[in-house]
């Protein structure tokens, strides 16, 4: 079996890395070369990341690289870090989207807004943009993703973390913006009010793994390597960490 994602997965380190949905001929994985068709759509469909399509009457393995990821690394021995580098950037995003997804969070990604209250005004900036924004229970993850591929030096993680930071507090000193936020998230018909207070946890997670955790303004950095494990114990490890809390809500029937 391990031969058989092996030779999926160097496909997959040869295709373009903008590309999330990789088409194979069949006879490009010489594991499968041993099924007649019939034994062979059964064994693929095993697989969440893979399938069996049909095009110009030729039959094509079809591979899902965000969902081949997440079900390989064990297989693969190799770490999470290591395989997402066959991902682009957005795909990187995405890759982090589905693992909040995995642990309940619901999710948006590229969330711009415009700051209409005065905090513009400090900071010189009109407009901000969120990478993933995932929301659970009372918690609502404000992630920037970094796929840098080197080791940056804790100055520069700082820095972006303290964007991060600074992202949040617009989104607070903008409570409609949040409100229709959370609302597009959860649904309008859910009793928003009884999840107050909404708690906002800005953060860095990153493609590699510093041996920095936390940065100056106690805004967490995390690998990708370790976010599911991060999400998991989030709720043992809030008085560690940068959160903005949020007590009032705009309710509104309808969002525009």
């Amino acid at each position: 079996m391990k031969q058989f994602y092996s030779e999926i997965y160097h496909i997959l380190k040869e295709t373009d890395a903008n590309v999330i949905e990789i088409w194979s001929e069949i006879s490009k994985i010489p594991f499968l070369n041993q099924f007649n068709f019939t034994t062979l759509r059964n064994f693929l469909g095993n697989f969440k990341f893979v399938s069996l399509r049909k095009e110009n009457y030729h039959h094509y393995v079809v591979i899902n690289k965000i969902s081949f990821i997440l079900n390989t690394i064990n297989i693969l021995q190799k770490d999470i870090k290591q395989i997402s580098e066959i991902l682009n950037y957005d795909g990187f995003e995405s890759l982090v989207q589905e693992i909040l997804s995995i642990n309940n969070y619901i999710t948006t990604k590229n969330y711009r807004f415009s700051d209409k209250s005065n905090f513009k005004t400090k900071t010189s900036q009109k407009r901000y943009e969120i990478d993933i924004i995932g929301v659970y229970l009372k918690n609502v993850l404000l992630i920037d993703a970094k796929q840098w591929k080197h080791k940056d030096s804790f100055s520069t993680l700082d820095k972006a973390a303290n964007l991060q930071y600074q992202r949040t507090i617009a989104l607070k000193k903008n409570p409609e913006i949040f409100s229709q936020l959370i609302q597009k998230l959860l649904g309008p018909k859910l009793n928003l009010k009884k999840r107050l207070p909404f708690v906002l946890i800005p953060m860095i997670v990153s493609l590699e793994d510093n041996s920095i955790k936390i940065n100056n303004n106690q805004i967490p950095l995390v690998s990708i390597y370790e976010l599911n494990s991060f999400l998991q114990e989030l709720q043992n490890n809030f008085n560690y960490f940068k959160t903005i809390q949020i007590n009032k809500i705009n309710v509104q029937k309808r969002i525009l």
